[in-house]
């Protein structure tokens, strides 16, 4: 897994171009841009409508994906090299990056209503609908959540995982004394949860990389809702903190 920040899809290397350049500066203007790389401006779906965007190859249960597939609660996907979706599936909404492996998890086989996922391998930006608990699993990591905007990259020796906002408790899945909780606002500490370390030294500092605040807006759009963050016109050109 490439910890190197770069973008796996081209159109999202020209939205981080972009967003360096301060061409996202809020109101009309900035949604126009937005709309200009993604294609269009984004809004909440439309009822029976799952996913908002994809390029390359992308499968949904197995299945090559269009527009017009639908993604359930129990839904498996899947990304090749330089792929992308965007998706939402009720009260909660993904961007999965390429050479990715994701599935969905519920309580009934027919519900939208998330309770987790298993992030197999790669890259994924998440929101979830808030006071709703959620588990998320990677192979290095176990994640308790409620009502947060998260971002994780999963291999088989390490994750990383972004409270983007929200509460997380993170616990390393070979060492239980290893755990933390993290209560965010905007990026505030991300994490490495590695393996292999002395009990309780497994999971690690590690800085912000490869997702932007104009991602969390597009998902938080398409389910409905809006950041809990709030930056001022023309003041917003990369990460606000620095690390």
């Amino acid at each position: 897994m490439s910890r190197s920040g770069e973008a796996d899809d081209p159109r999202r290397r020209l939205l981080v171009q972009a967003l360096a350049a301060g061409f996202f500066s809020g109101g009309v203007a900035g949604t126009d841009a937005l709309a200009q790389i993604l294609g269009k401006a984004p809004s909440k779906l439309p009822p029976g409508r799952s996913i908002y965007r994809l390029s390359g190859e992308v499968m949904v249960d197995g299945k090559p994906a269009t527009l017009d597939t639908k993604v359930g609660g129990r839904s498996t996907l899947e990304t090749a090299r330089n792929s992308e979706i965007v998706y939402a599936v009720g009260q909660s909404a993904f961007i999965l990056r390429g050479e990715s492996r994701v599935v969905l998890e519920t309580a009934q086989s027919d519900s939208l209503i998330l309770t987790g996922l298993r992030l197999l391998s790669g890259k994924i930006l998440s929101v979830f609908a808030a006071k709703r608990p959620m588990q998320l699993r990677a192979a290095t990591a176990t994640i308790g959540i409620r009502g947060t905007g998260v971002y994780i990259e999963a291999d088989p020796e390490q994750t990383y995982f972004c409270t983007c906002y929200g509460v997380a408790q993170v616990t390393s899945t070979t060492d239980p004394e290893s755990e933390e909780t993290v209560a965010a606002q905007h990026h505030d500490r991300p994490l490495y949860i590695v393996k292999g370390a002395p009990a309780g030294k497994n999971i690690r500092e590690a800085p912000f990389i490869n997702h932007t605040d104009q991602e969390l807006m597009l998902i938080e759009a398409l389910v409905g809702r809006t950041p809990p963050f709030i930056f001022p016109k023309g003041d917003y050109v990369g990460p606000r903190r620095n690390y």
